[in-house]
């Protein structure tokens, strides 16, 4: 495998599970120099245990941080830098999906919760990495909105609302920073079979979670689940030197089901 990131620094906020964890294993065999990012020392230190069996030598760097507030965020960004002088990639990724419920039901309270972490959390990383990247002249972003942020999926008013979000400000700030040599795009992952997503079946049948995702698979094109490496294929892809053109793209990774009636 080619390595398309050898002296490349990737920072990866949500890296102690799921989605962020994938990417930081790929990025890792790529050659990356990562900064890994999550409110969870354990899932953390499980992610430098699968990124170092796949690339024994690759470099890193780890940061406790919850994204929803600014002295966190500021922190995982000074880190990155002290640690390795740049910020080229950054996979702005952590979230949360909240409890179902429909949107009468809701609460303020879990609203405020999820688009805290979810749109406020995104923001915050853009705020700070941008800064970083306009004064390098150079960088690529990719943040994690949802199928949930190009569509209505019923009962996840804070989700639906965080990430369509995200897909605003993808779009916002790719036109502001094209010119600054910064490429900002955004990916809506479909369902892939995370940590996540099997939390949501248990919100669904908590006596058993998989026959809820068997049935909720069946409308999906390929009558299956993503996996997680096949989202950090795309990552991958988009903070690379190959997507030189791709700019306030957001790209649906969901097997199709968005594009069926």
């Amino acid at each position: 495998m080619t390595e398309r990131f050898t002296n490349k620094t990737i920072l990866i906020t949500g890296a102690g599970s799921g989605l962020g964890r994938a990417t930081a294993e790929r990025l890792a065999k790529d050659g990356a120099k990562l900064a890994l990012v999550d409110i969870s020392e354990n899932g953390l230190t499980e992610t430098v245990k699968t990124v170092t069996a796949a690339a024994p030598d690759a470099e890193y760097v780890t940061v406790i941080a919850d994204v929803s507030k600014e002295a966190d965020v500021q922190k995982y960004v000074d880190a990155t830098v002290e640690k390795f002088g740049t910020i080229d990639g950054f996979f702005n990724n952590a979230g949360i999906e909240g409890k179902q419920n429909l949107t009468e039901n809701f609460t303020a309270d879990e609203f405020d919760k999820v688009v805290a972490i979810n749109l406020r959390g995104v923001f915050l990383g853009l705020e700070k990495v941008l800064a970083v990247m306009k004064r390098q002249g150079s960088g690529a972003v990719v943040n994690t909105a949802s199928v949930g942020g190009i569509r209505g999926v019923g009962n996840q008013s804070g989700y639906a609302a965080a990430k369509h979000g995200v897909v605003g400000l993808t779009r916002n700030s790719a036109v502001e920073y094209g010119a600054d040599g910064i490429r900002i795009n955004a990916i809506a992952p479909g369902a892939i079979w995370t940590p996540m997503v099997e939390n949501s079946m248990k919100q669904i049948d908590a006596e058993n979670p998989r026959a809820a995702a068997e049935q909720f698979i069946q409308a999906n094109p390929t009558k299956r689940y993503g996996e997680a490496h096949e989202i950090a294929s795309v990552v991958a892809f988009l903070l690379s030197d190959d997507s030189t053109y791709v700019n306030a793209a957001v790209i649906p990774i969901d097997g199709g089901q968005s594009a069926k009636y």
